[in-house]
């Protein structure tokens, strides 16, 4: 019998790094990532609105692939849609929220940036973060709406310099605030991970994320072993939602992330 697979879900693109480490640590599980293409993007959208989208999708996904465990793998829909999709749904969830709590504890002189989308930023949820694990700290949160865009649109085919000088336009915000640390508090930037690494890298700036805290939680919750071994070829399924034609683009982030393509989540 077929393991049941473990699925991530986020409104682009976004949440495919997350599904990448997490198969890095459990290599033998199956895999599937849903790209929530009709509702792209879900940083600008009220929170009924996530909500609705997100348990429409996740109703879907359960009828036609009954997944294992849901990583809701975008911080905006896991800060408004999670407590609703646990009612909901009898099957755990994981969500991934800005990495403030280790931001915290690495960071040497107190001084934190947390870059994310303007949901997030003005959100209570971020709010009660920082008060709960960075209260001694100065943290400077700021939107950055347009790189997810980028990320969706752009990404694959921009060239290194323009890649470079489209987080370098995000980085210069934050440094007469004086970080030493900087939280990537949306996952579509990830997909920019060497970026800020090279750009911030020289000044002492370290880059922050949840990717390996949350492939933690999913074996935690699956009472899985932690393998680590290379993952070879395609393991899992790529679908997305919408009308076609489907951009070509999707295929291609399925493709580099090692999955197959399966169209439509109908």
């Amino acid at each position: 019998m077929r393991r049941k697979p473990i699925a991530f879900i986020d409104s682009g693109v976004g949440g495919l790094p997350y599904l990448a480490q997490t198969r890095r640590l459990l290599p033998d599980e199956s895999y599937l990532y849903v790209a929530d293409r009709a509702n792209f993007p879900y940083g600008r959208k009220p929170g009924r609105r996530i909500v609705a989208a997100v348990e429409s999708l996740v109703e879907k996904l359960v009828a036609r692939e009954d997944p294992r465990l849901i990583v809701i793998a975008c911080n905006t829909a896991s800060v408004v849609a999670l407590e609703a999709l646990r009612a909901r749904f009898p099957i755990p969830f994981v969500g991934v929220v800005p990495a403030v709590k280790p931001a915290a504890a690495a960071s040497g002189h107190r001084r934190i940036g947390v870059l994310a989308t303007r949901g997030t930023v003005e959100g209570k949820y971020l709010r009660d973060l920082v008060e709960r694990f960075a209260a001694g700290c100065t943290v400077v949160s700021l939107p950055a709406g347009e790189l997810v865009d980028f990320v969706e649109q752009e990404s694959l085919e921009a060239s290194r310099e323009k890649r470079l000088a489209r987080v370098a336009s995000e980085v210069d915000r934050f440094r007469e605030a004086g970080i030493d640390t900087l939280v990537l508090g949306c996952t579509h930037f990830l997909h920019l991970e060497e970026e800020f690494h090279e750009l911030l890298a020289a000044e002492g700036i370290q880059v922050i994320d949840s990717r390996d805290g949350v492939a933690r939680q999913v074996a935690r919750l699956l009472d899985a072993v932690l393998v680590g071994a290379p993952v070879g070829a395609p393991t899992g399924a790529f679908y997305v939602t919408g009308d076609p034609p489907i951009e070509e683009r999707y295929r291609l982030f399925a493709e580099r992330f090692g999955l197959s393509f399966a169209g439509v989540l109908a």
